[in-house]
């Protein structure tokens, strides 16, 4: 290969390879970075062991492979091998991971939310199918216990998709950076104020005004959610604890904690997955749809901001988020 060209593809963040009558010639540093230094003067078999990879190098024509495993266990690479003369290959990797792992998120989202529909549909057409039976349907009291569970499962159904709604136009802004004033205190306070009636819930702040840029209807949403869930499933006569604190380093720290029966902690790094749930039985029994601190999790991350869930069980659980404050 002519010098210019190696010169070239030592600049490039692609991993690149060069491979003569078997053996590797000349690594980039993206490809040292890969695969070792040591595969210089390696035969290609051992420097890539992977027997499709092989067999396009090494073929006549050359071509592509898909290999899994060249960075971890988990990545998956396309090799691609151009011929260049009698014996000598131009192999370049292309790290394939995020595409596949997006592709596999989505399709595992649109599974998901499939089986959440279905189950409460199922319900909703079985009881009519039973309603509509002159028999069952005629009495009163089978009824009005049928109506209310149709309800219920279309109240369910509504939520879901309002979360699923909700979440797909949070992706559709998550690169745009918010820039509305909101201040954080008044806010917390005001979203505290819609659960009235039911546990109540205490704001503490240890400033009088908190402002951050952001979206002020996401950010509601996110206090909402986190007061939501810390209701329902905390000790009914504790109250639950909202607490704000501006911190030297320009960031304010919001935590909402309950005194529930806490999480145990294989649950705690995927609470924050769609469709997760801690406790499915009681998740779906408070009216949850399994996408409420995924969505949290969104919104905070457009804002630039941190989210983190503690738990230990039997002492209650604390979200806790991190947004930075508005410099003046």
């Amino acid at each position: 290969m002519a010098v210019d060209g190696v010169h070239l593809l030592e600049h490039i963040q692609t991993p690149a390879i060069v491979v003569a009558r078997g053996q590797v010639v000349f690594a980039n540093a993206a490809a040292k970075t890969l695969l070792g230094a040591h595969i210089l003067g390696q035969d290609v078999r051992i420097a890539i062991r992977d027997p499709r990879a092989v067999a396009v190098i090494l073929g006549e024509g050359g071509g592509n492979a898909k290999v899994s495993g060249l960075s971890v266990g988990s990545s998956v690479w396309e090799v691609d091998c151009k011929v260049l003369g009698v014996g000598e290959r131009l192999v370049t990797l292309y790290d394939l991971s995020v595409q596949v792992s997006t592709a596999r998120a989505h399709a595992d989202f649109v599974a998901n939310a499939s089986h959440e529909l279905r189950t409460p549909l199922a319900t909703v057409l079985g009881y009519v199918e039973t309603l509509m039976n002159p028999k069952a349907g005629g009495d009163e009291t089978t009824r009005e216990r049928f109506l209310n569970t149709i309800r219920h499962e279309a109240l369910r159904m509504q939520s879901l998709i309002s979360d699923l709604m909700s979440l797909s136009r949070i992706e559709a802004v998550k690169h745009e950076v918010p820039s509305e004033k909101i201040e954080m205190v008044a806010l917390a306070r005001e979203v505290a104020g819609e659960f009235r009636g039911e546990n109540s819930v205490a704001v503490s702040a240890n400033c009088d005004v908190a402002v951050v840029l952001g979206d002020r209807g996401q950010l509601a949403q996110v206090m909402r959610n986190l007061m939501d869930n810390a209701l329902k499933y905390g000790r009914k006569e504790a109250p639950v604890q909202v607490a704000l604190e501006a911190t030297p380093t320009g960031w304010l720290l919001v935590t909402v904690h309950d005194d529930g029966d806490g999480i145990a902690p294989e649950h705690l790094p995927r609470l924050t997955e769609r469709f997760y749930r801690a406790d499915t039985s009681r998740s779906r029994a408070a009216g949850g749809t399994g996408l409420g601190l995924s969505i949290v999790k969104h919104i905070v991350e457009r804002h630039r901001g941190r989210f983190d869930i503690a738990s230990r069980q039997g002492a209650g659980t604390t979200a806790s988020m991190m947004l930075p404050l508005r410099k003046d």
